[in-house]
């Protein structure tokens, strides 16, 4: 038996769908990169941008034909098209698909198979004992058990992985659509957390990723404004761990004891990503973000008094709605002055069902908004060359994470990606290269010292 994701979408999508593939290994399924020979096909959905949605609905498109020509093969539709509770509209626009999976749930899907398996006779009693035990879950809350089993085909050279720490979001900005796809904020015990990140060391890997729509809101939904800061402090003594990262940060939750843990803990990493999304009052005042542009200048000034050597990324909307050009010139000024080692920047796509596109009108033209993309993304070019040309001369810290045409790809602390040669086996690694490239988006270095030994030899990790 075989399965097969296809996945689009955010990070947390990602640890989504290997959660999944973990579960469907457990019941004895396996990999395959052919959709038309997988008894299972699952195609895990992010509806962020319009692009994205007509992605998926081209490949729901395309499982018709699989599913004529091979009715016994099961199609599963799984993330934030379906939403936390799947609609009976959805049901009836893809009769192809057979099991509706909430984000980050493995249950519809694993107990639909479990049920199928099941000779006739019981299968009665067991749809029964299936409704009870969904009906008794909170809406889109996610069953772990914390530990988790990588997927066969990511055991072997895996080194990161990504862990969600809180599901859903309560900060209602107009322009997004994952709150209602994703529900309410569920933030998971530290302890689980802790099982989890444990489990993925054992397995090999030197590096994790903390996941949250607003990750610095973990903790909230229990009432505990200081649970980040002490989910860091438990990970940071787990052995064999490297290092710690977690993403995305709101400019109005990153309190100052958050940073001072970031700057005191060796395994978290001095990287911040922490979207501004706009450089102009009156459009962060529609996107409902809750902070001023000063607001968002004294909070890089903030991270940067109490993290040395941070880097800074951030997140940009253009041609949000009533963006004028005098606004847009506040955006592109803003990142101008700022100088952030990376910006991740998107055009407006209305989304049916938010605020934004109920109250106002997408009133930028697609070439106006294409104009204004790839004039910011000229200035944070320039920004990168200047920032990655500081590092030739200098040595750095990297951890080895693959490699790509014969050389060894790897990232500093800050999250800055750094190709070197070395004949050594290094995968896994933790070493010094000493910068003597550098372009926007990576650098070249050389080995300059012997990779430190690690605590536990990775279990099957090898280089391909």
């Amino acid at each position: 038996m075989h399965y097969h994701i296809w996945t689009i979408g955010c990070q947390m999508n990602t640890a989504d769908s290997q959660r999944l593939g973990s579960e469907l290994e457990r019941m004895g399924y396996r990999w395959t990169d052919a959709i038309e020979s997988a008894d299972v096909v699952v195609l895990n959905t992010c509806v962020v941008r319009q692009q994205a949605e007509d992605r998926i609905y081209g490949r729901l498109g395309g499982l018709r034909p699989v599913k004529e020509e091979r009715p016994d093969t099961v199609i599963a539709l799984m993330g934030c098209l379906v939403g936390h509770k799947p609609s009976a509209a959805l049901r009836r626009r893809f009769p192809q698909v057979d099991v509706f999976i909430p984000p980050s749930e493995t249950l519809p899907l694993t107990d639909f198979l479990a049920a199928r398996a099941m000779d006739e006779a019981a299968r009665e009693l067991e749809r029964d004992q299936i409704a009870a035990r969904w009906a008794d879950q909170d809406a889109g809350s996610p069953v772990s058990n914390g530990a988790l089993i990588l997927p066969d085909r990511e055991r072997s050279h895996s080194v990161s992985a990504h862990v969600p720490v809180v599901y859903g979001c309560n900060w209602v900005c107009t322009f997004c659509i994952i709150p209602s796809r994703r529900g309410p904020e569920r933030s998971r015990p530290i302890e689980e957390i802790a099982a989890h990140a444990e489990s993925l060391v054992q397995q090999g890997l030197r590096e994790i990723t903390l996941l949250g729509q607003i990750v610095d809101r973990y903790g909230y939904d229990w009432g505990e404004h200081d649970a980040m800061p002490r989910l860091l402090r438990r990970l940071n003594a787990i052995d064999g761990l490297e290092r710690i990262r977690f993403l995305t940060s709101h400019p109005n939750f990153m309190s100052d004891e958050l940073l001072d843990t970031v700057a005191e803990l060796p395994k978290v990493m001095e990287h911040i990503e922490v979207p501004f999304q706009a450089g102009d009052d009156a459009v962060l005042a529609r996107m409902k973000r809750g902070y001023t542009v000063d607001d968002y200048r004294r909070l890089v000034e903030r991270i940067r008094q109490r993290i040395p050597g941070v880097a800074i990324h951030t997140d940009i909307i253009v041609g949000f709605c009533g963006e004028s050009e005098r606004a847009f010139q506040g955006t592109y000024d803003l990142l101008a002055e700022l100088e952030l080692d990376k910006a991740h920047i998107a055009k407006f796509s209305p989304r049916p069902g938010t605020v934004a596109d109920k109250l106002w009108a997408d009133d930028v033209s697609s070439d106006e908004k294409e104009r204004r993309r790839k004039a910011l993304d000229d200035l944070q070019t320039e920004v990168c060359t200047r920032i990655n040309a500081s590092h030739v001369g200098r040595d750095v810290e990297v951890l080895v994470e693959g490699s790509d045409r014969g050389r060894w790809r790897a990232r500093t602390r800050t999250n800055k990606l750094v190709y070197f040669e070395d004949p050594r086996p290094l995968l896994g690694r933790l070493a010094t290269v000493r910068v003597t490239w550098s372009g926007p988006w990576s650098m070249i270095g050389e080995a300059v010292d012997r990779p430190r030994p690690i605590v536990h030899e990775p279990i099957a990790l090898e280089l391909r």
